[in-house]
């Protein structure tokens, strides 16, 4: 895959008050190149509990490559791109939910806990050619 089709992904996570913040960190870490830094900001719950959200943000074409290649470890794949059509949003972003635990774990898999939201090129930018393309990357890199 010469170019990559995306301006850029973020990935996310919530660490709540019972879970071990390194933890989490190592699950999102699963899904980042190495030398990726972790943005973190600490705010509190509706009941005074302390939540901490861990995120990265990927821009140049190799740290978006090795997303790309960590995503289509999906034993799910199939499945997200025939749902490419509810997943890419009007304004061009693709979004997938990814299983925490499983990451922790070094595994891919769909599930709650880390949220990826990639921003699809698309000249023009129209959710059809946005969902075209996000199609083609991930299958690009399934091969």
């Amino acid at each position: 895959m010469a170019s990559v089709p995306f301006h850029y992904i973020d990935v996310r996570s919530f660490c709540y008050a019972t879970e071990d913040e390194k933890r989490v960190e190592e699950a999102l870490r699963t899904f980042l190149p190495e030398e990726c830094e972790l943005e973190r900001v600490e705010n509190t719950g509706y009941h005074g509990d302390r939540i901490v959200i861990l995120s990265a943000r990927v821009e140049n074409a190799d740290d978006l490559r090795h997303v790309l290649s960590r995503l289509s470890e999906l034993d799910e794949l199939d499945r997200l791109l025939s749902e490419l059509d509810e997943r890419v949003d009007d304004n061009c972003s693709f979004f997938v939910r990814l299983d925490k635990q499983a990451a922790f774990k070094g595994d891919v898999r769909l599930g709650e806990g880390i949220t990826l939201r990639a921003k699809v090129e698309a000249y023009p930018a129209k959710r059809e050619a946005a969902v075209e393309n996000a199609r083609n990357a991930l299958e690009a890199v399934r091969a």
